[in-house]
């Protein structure tokens, strides 16, 4: 059986090993449009941004371990079409057949329009190594950076900046930082963490439009002010990529619509990662992080093999900001209770998340015990009554 992978990151190559895990002896191509093989990418706003992590360090295989696993690797080749009926892809280079195929194209980071100024020069998106390439020899001391948008990859790219001694304004139009990921106590212990490094957070402030003509200058607020800038970065989220999927005709629902197992609308066609979404506790749900990049392509490779295994995701997410760690585990949508922690330190603690007394969320700041310990209890359908997270003295009695 001849597989292709199209989309060269985090889910295919986890994708590629299981299959040779699981005793697959056929054929394994990769395509890619990026030159590089498969890479982290959650370094890239990080370490990789800060100069602490070379591109080595970012390989999530050795070349070598291509080549004893005997996989072919056409990387720089962009995937134009799929032709279901032949069972072909069509790319830059020509064309490859498939027995079985996967989607793992992955997400785009969504830009302003260019009405707006969002496709002038100094105007960046952190999303592949490209990005950040681009961006990183503009990152220093001294230059003013606003950064559009107050989510994580947001966040963390101003906490990048303070590090390397930019002036940092974080422009948000919702009423508060990360309002669309976590609740309004944990929004609240992370502004706390980035105004005591000096970063300026301006929430529910809307821009009109940026500044400059042949670059970035500025942003002018729908208030009326301006802000100048050196750089900007916009972190306004992602859409997942699906117009390959769309000229083979394949389902869409936010993103590639699978079922249960990964498989599409086509029999032959699969998909795993940030580009696809999968039924989910009676609605469909699409998961951008590493770990469900790698269990959901872990999954569709048993499956394409005949395991038949549905896909049961257990969500769990981080994001480095300054010195400190946010450590996430389940998914805190719907919740009507929330249960909050104090934490050690200054910067920490964690917060609970209830919905119909179930567990269903933890999000903990430099408090990997409080993490860990709710990472348990929700994979293992266990809820604590909510007055004991908030008294126990020692969280691992609940686990008893």
């Amino acid at each position: 059986m001849k597989i292709v992978i199209v989309g060269a990151g985090q889910a295919a190559a986890s994708m590629s090993a299981r299959l040779r895990a699981k005793g697959h002896d056929g054929e394994i191509t990769l395509i890619g449009s990026e030159p590089v093989a498969p890479y982290q990418r959650p370094p890239l706003s990080k370490a990789y941004l800060l100069g602490q992590m070379g591109l080595d360090r970012l390989a999530l295989r050795s070349p070598e371990w291509w080549v004893d696993q005997d996989i072919t690797l056409r990387l720089g080749d962009s995937a134009t079409a799929i032709d279901p009926v032949r069972r072909v892809v069509a790319t830059d280079k020509g064309e490859v057949g498939y027995d079985a195929l996967a989607l793992t194209l992955g997400a785009s980071a969504r830009r302003l329009p260019a009405a707006m100024g969002g496709e002038l020069p100094g105007v960046h998106v952190i999303r592949n190594l490209a990005d950040v390439d681009a961006m990183a020899p503009q990152m220093q001391g001294g230059r003013r950076l606003i950064v559009i948008g107050g989510g994580y990859i947001g966040l963390e790219a101003a906490a990048v900046a303070r590090k390397l001694d930019l002036s940092v304004t974080v422009i948000e139009a919702a009423p508060r930082i990360l309002g669309r990921v976590a609740a309004a106590e944990t929004a609240d212990m992370i502004r706390a963490l980035h105004l005591s490094h000096g970063v300026e957070v301006l929430e529910g402030t809307g821009i009109s439009r940026i500044t400059g003509t042949d670059h970035a200058s500025g942003v002018a607020l729908n208030d009326g002010r301006e802000l100048p800038a050196d750089l900007i970065v916009t972190g306004i989220g992602v859409l997942p990529e699906t117009a390959l999927a769309q000229t083979a005709g394949l389902a869409l629902d936010n993103g590639i619509a699978t079922d249960v197992m990964g498989r599409t609308s086509d029999p032959a066609i699969w998909a795993a990662g940030d580009c696809a979404s999968f039924p989910w506790q009676g609605n469909r749900l699409r998961l951008e992080s590493v770990g469900n990049a790698i269990d959901m392509a872990e999954a569709v490779a048993d499956n394409i093999l005949g395991a038949d295994r549905p896909y049961h995701p257990k969500p769990w997410f981080w994001s480095d900001q300054f010195d400190a760690k946010l450590q996430i585990a389940g998914l805190g949508t719907g919740h009507d209770r929330i249960v909050k922690r104090p934490g050690d330190g200054q910067h920490g603690g964690s917060v609970w998340y209830y919905r119909d007394n179930r567990l269903i969320a933890v999000d903990a700041l430099n408090d990997a015990r409080a993490y860990m310990i709710g990472k348990r209890l929700i994979e293992a359908g266990r809820s604590p009554d909510p007055d004991a997270i908030a008294t126990t003295i020692d969280l691992k009695a609940l686990l008893a």
